[in-house]
């Protein structure tokens, strides 16, 4: 009688031919794990020359501000899962620009994709990840509660790009991670 029970994945370290780099390969079947890193996909949206910022309902960071930003989902384009991070967190429709920034964290394997626009009203509330959202003006931004470095580098990007256009997108700051 064939024995139809599926066998459980057995990985080894092992360097795949024609490859630079080790990775985990089951023993059974040879597939690849290949692990790459997260993306993140967010923006820094304005009303009235304000901008707004989410006060994070959730872990990492809860209780400090961000921008609305999450985790790209499967079959999603990046200006599709900022739209849906900008509704989730802020209950916002945004009006995307242009890209403001790639930044590579690679301490946390996350490339961030942030998104330079405007809402298409005043109208905003929390949404489930966030405890409260707010429009602030640059000199009210709660800079020590920002809740990550990228956040801060995103705002002070958009102020020195607030009156260009057509500009290439930032990257982590010479200081930064």
């Amino acid at each position: 009688m064939n024995d139809t029970r599926k066998l459980e994945p057995h990985f080894i370290k092992a360097k795949p031919q024609d490859d630079d780099c080790e990775r985990d390969i089951c023993g059974h079947c040879g597939f690849i794990d290949y692990r790459n890193p997260k993306i993140v996909v967010g923006s820094v949206l304005t009303h009235g020359g304000r901008l707004l910022l989410c006060r994070r309902a959730i872990e990492p960071r809860r209780g400090f501000w961000t921008l609305p930003a999450g985790y790209l989902e499967i079959g999603e384009s990046v200006e599709d899962g900022a739209r849906r991070e900008a509704w989730e967190e802020a209950r916002v429709r945004p009006v995307f620009d242009q890209v403001l920034a790639v930044y590579s964290v690679p301490r946390i394997s996350q490339v961030q994709i942030m998104f330079r626009g405007t809402l298409e009203s005043a109208e905003y509330a929390p949404g489930p990840e966030s405890l409260e959202v707010a429009l602030f003006s640059w000199a009210d931004i709660p800079w020590p509660d920002l809740a990550f470095p990228t956040v801060g580098w995103a705002l002070r990007q958009w102020r020195d790009s607030e009156a260009r256009s057509g500009f290439p997108p930032y990257a982590n700051p010479v200081d930064g991670l």
